[in-house]
């Protein structure tokens, strides 16, 4: 907890005066600053902290009128209050001290007590203008983050856990002198996937650094914390006590984290607790808190819609997959155990997890073209006809059409055209050879060829993982190793195992 005294700067040329005002103000438990002349005190208050400035009038070079100017006009300093201290007394003076933006005056000889009395006052106000001030500008802060994001929103690349680091960073000290911020927060909430995280916040070399808490408990559910949804503060080890939260403080404390003081919000599904201020807690941190919780719920509510909208996309994904199979041969979980596979290969050749995840949920789209092909050339027990062939390879042009154009479905609509391609260009329907085909047609390649290949068709009979794996790496005429991508061929041949376990689970 901070302990710091104010500092009061003091500018006269008069020595008598300076020593005067240092007894005065030392014995009262302040600490003292002295310049001589203008110029050094306007250094002095761009390097130290002042708390409060006592003003001679007649000073040499720039006099006090000018010196409380170059103060007041400075927006860092337009807070600072500044006492006049001057042996003029006629009201001209005093209106120039009040233009130049002077908030109090003392005659010269000054009395002792008037002294301690006026800047006892004016500490004061400036300590409600200080609080005033900070909690205007965090929440200010926090306010334009939140306008921010909404501008630069995109449903395709938000992130809920991104967003609360950001504003996290906003409440959190960002140095080891700045006292009106806590020095950790921990945060208790679900990920997009619903999976719930304890985060822990500090300031480790001058930045914020997260990490994870392994607290076994959930917000809703602790019987250690008040259940209403509103603000508290505790600003000792009694206060804790009596909130009923001096068991959950002694849970952080196991864990190596001393608790000073502390603000809180739970709501049972978003949680926020800041730790340790620099100095008392405030009304004004509450206000401040409040801030960030209800931008914190919003980040949350707004997550949960989009994770609800993604849900109805996978689904009308599924509904659609599902159809094409109507007059296929290919039944049960086909188009599932498609998707498995090319997150696992995905997953092997280093994809990020959007691309992981788009695969999975849109690969089932990629014979959706299948809709339009006769069903007696789907489930005719023969060879295939020349013609009928020609017809059957058409139903990759049939499903990006049926896919459409919208951004979001690109994986899905790559996959339905070049899912037939071949990496030394004897696939179809337009040839394409090597890095022409797109990675994610690529993957799924290997990915149908072993689910078709498992399962039984008109004209061949299932065949068991061995078979099915010697088939893929070593060929059987049909088949043949060079008509896939070497390193999604590695990629497949380092994930086997888990294609068999795969079919296994979901060939129901």
């Amino acid at each position: 907890m901070s302990d710091k005294k104010p500092v009061i700067l003091c500018v006269d040329d008069e020595p008598l005066n300076l020593k005067l005002l240092n007894t005065i103000l030392i014995h009262k438990g302040y600490e003292v600053k002295m310049a001589v002349d203008g110029l050094q005190a306007l250094k002095l208050i761009d390097e130290q902290r002042v708390d409060l400035v006592l003003l001679d009038i007649m000073l040499p070079g720039m006099d006090g009128f000018k010196v409380c100017q170059e103060i007041k006009e400075d927006e860092r300093y337009k807070n600072l209050p500044v006492i006049m201290i001057t042996a003029l007394s006629d009201t001209e003076s005093r209106i120039k001290g009040i233009e130049a933006g002077a908030e109090d005056f003392i005659s010269k000889p000054f009395d002792a007590a008037e002294v301690l009395a006026r800047i006892k006052m004016l500490l004061k106000m400036k300590a409600l203008n200080d609080d005033l001030l900070f909690a205007y500008n965090c929440i200010g802060d926090l306010t334009s983050f939140g306008e921010q994001a909404m501008q630069d929103f995109d449903p395709a690349k938000f992130s809920y856990m991104s967003n609360i680091d950001r504003i996290v960073g906003k409440l959190i000290r960002q140095h080891a002198l700045e006292l009106d911020k806590p020095n950790m927060v921990i945060i208790h909430t679900a990920d997009e996937f619903n999976n719930w995280h304890w985060l822990k916040y500090d300031l480790i070399d001058r930045r914020v650094v997260k990490s994870s808490l392994d607290i076994a408990i959930k917000c809703e559910n602790c019987p250690h914390l008040k259940t209403e949804q509103q603000i508290f503060s505790c600003a000792n080890k009694d206060d804790m006590s009596e909130a009923g939260i001096d068991t959950f403080v002694s849970i952080l404390e196991s864990k190596g984290i001393k608790v000073s003081n502390i603000i809180w919000y739970f709501g049972g599904k978003f949680c926020v607790f800041a730790l340790n201020y620099g100095r008392p807690i405030k009304k004004y941190d509450t206000s401040i808190l409040k801030n960030l919780v209800m931008q914190g719920l919003f980040l949350r509510s707004l997550s949960m819609q989009l994770t609800e909208t993604e849900n109805a996309f996978e689904y009308a994904i599924y509904a659609l997959a599902r159809a094409s199979e109507v007059n296929d041969e290919d039944t049960g979980n086909h188009i599932v155990r498609v998707g498995e596979y090319g997150a696992l290969m995905a997953k092997i050749l280093c994809m990020d997890e959007p691309f992981v995840n788009a695969i999975r949920f849109q690969a089932p789209l990629h014979d959706v073209g299948k809709i339009h092909v006769n069903p007696d050339i789907l489930k005719k027990k023969g060879k295939l006809t020349d013609e009928e062939f020609a017809i059957m390879k058409n139903h990759t042009y049939y499903g990006t059409k049926i896919i459409g154009d919208h951004s979001k479905l690109e994986i899905a609509k790559n996959i339905a055209i070049s899912h037939h391609e071949r990496w030394d260009g004897s696939g179809y329907p337009m040839g394409l050879k090597g890095q022409e085909i797109p990675i994610e047609a690529r993957i799924i390649h290997i990915a149908d060829q072993y689910d078709a290949l498992r399962n039984a068709r008109a004209y061949k009979p299932a065949f068991d993982h061995i078979n099915t794996y010697q088939i893929i790496t070593e060929g059987d005429g049909r088949t043949l190793p060079h008509h896939f991508d070497p390193d999604v061929l590695k990629a497949f041949i380092e994930a086997a195992s888990r294609f068999e376990e795969v079919y296994e689970r979901l060939k129901g």
